[in-house]
Parts: structure tokens; sequence; C-alpha cells
């Protein structure tokens, strides 16, 4: 009679293979947290918006990204025009050409000028839809709580809010199969750098900065946050800048 497999001959019945969704821009964030997916075994379906952003060589980045990862990725367009008020859509995209921008800072208050209004809400619940209908256990994000802008909507108890009003409002959340994860929400840009450069993350495919261009500005705060965290890693950008500060 043919034999049986079983656990002790090293195989695991009946197991599905673990599932996430990441979100990806195209950033060095994102592109950690999609090797850190892999990295923990996860079956992994990258997903990245079009959102009329004016950096949109992020968008080229996250292709690049994903094809060198071996990952399938899903580019959904989510353009609300005028409507969506942020430095960062307007119809001229490769340029931040705003009154406002002054080197290093794009501030309004405390919440920059670069926010763009219940981004990360929109992004999570259209990626929690697509991994509840695709079976996925864990969407991953990548948001920065220590190094990062000020947007409100890259902090803990944002990320802790989003689970539970999923667990009130899915199936998946309710039956406890859907969590989200940020695994570099306590961690500085240096501990990310460290990280990215841990897991092989190619760091030449990646962009950051909010303007567009065949260079990084270097002076934006995505630049000016990153180049920080590569200067206190000890490690060097592969990102050609046009300032490096």
């Amino acid at each position: 009679m043919p034999v049986r497999p079983t656990p002790a001959m090293g195989f695991i019945e009946n197991r599905k293979p673990m599932k996430a969704v990441v979100l990806l821009s195209g950033g060095m964030d994102s592109a950690t947290v999609l090797a850190y997916a892999k990295n923990e075994g996860y079956d992994v379906l990258a997903v990245s918006f079009n959102y009329g952003q004016r950096h949109e060589i992020e968008l080229a980045a996250g292709s690049a990204l994903a094809y060198q990862a071996g990952v399938k990725r899903l580019v959904i367009p989510l353009k609300l025009g005028a409507i969506w008020k942020s430095a960062l859509i307007g119809p001229e995209n490769g340029k931040l050409s705003i009154p406002n921008y002054q080197d290093t800072h794009i501030h309004e208050g405390d919440i920059p000028a670069t926010y763009v209004p219940d981004r990360n809400i929109i992004f999570l619940s259209i990626a929690c839809a697509i991994a509840e209908s695709i079976d996925a256990e864990v969407v991953f994000g990548g948001m920065n709580a220590l190094d990062y802008s000020g947007y409100p909507d890259c902090r803990p108890e944002f990320i802790q809010a989003f689970n539970k009003m999923l667990r009130r409002g899915s199936k998946a959340g309710i039956e406890g199969k859907l969590r989200v994860e940020a695994p570099l929400i306590d961690m500085t840009k240096k501990e990310i750098v460290e990280l990215a450069l841990k897991l092989g993350v190619p760091l030449e495919l990646t962009w950051s900065c909010y303007r567009g261009g065949q260079k990084a500005c270097g002076k934006c705060d995505s630049c000016a946050l990153r180049l920080k965290g590569f200067r206190e890693a000890g490690a060097v950008d592969p990102l050609e800048y046009e300032v490096r500060e």
C-alpha cells in the first residue's frame, strides 16, 4: 500500500501557504517591508496606487522592485484630481512647484502640506478588501512614526485603530483572519537602512524624493530623512542627488 506522508516525514498536511498584501509605493520603507514579508515566508501580492502624485516616478520604482523580488503587483488608479488637496498632487507631474516649498520642510502647522487627506485609510481599506478576497492573512505597510514627516496616518495609534475597525467591519477581521501590520512603525531611519541592507533590498531601485526628476532633490523632507538614515547607519545611499545635505 502507498505510504501516506505524515508531519514526522517532513510534510505538513492541509497547510495553506501564508499570503500577504504589501503596500508598495516604490520608496525605501515599502521596499524594506516587501523584503521583510518575503523573508517571513509570505506569498506576496504587491499593491501600488496611482493617485496623481507629482513624483509618479515612484510607480516605476515599484515596478522594478516587484520584478526584482519576483512578486505580482497590482497598480490601482485612484485620482481625485483637484478635490484631493495636497502639495504632492497636481496637474504637473515631475515637479513640486508650489509657493510654500522651502528647502527641507513643507509644513502647514504641525502637519506638512505634503499630507494627502486620509491616504492610508483609503489605501489600507482597498488593500484589506483585496487581502480578504484572496485569503491573505495580513496587509503590510511601511508606515513609520519616528523619523517621519508628521503624517497622522503613520502613527501606532492609527494602525491600532484601523485593526480595531477591521475586527468590527469585515468578515475576515471578525473571524480573526486578517490584520494590518507596520513592521517599521517604531524604527528610526537608521534602523530601516540597516534592516534594508541586511535583507538585501536593492536600494538603488527605490525612490523617496517628493520631486520627480532624473535625480533626487536632496532637500525635501523625504530626501532629508533618507539621507540622515544612511549617514547615521554609516552607509552610502546609491541614489543620485542634486544636493546631498
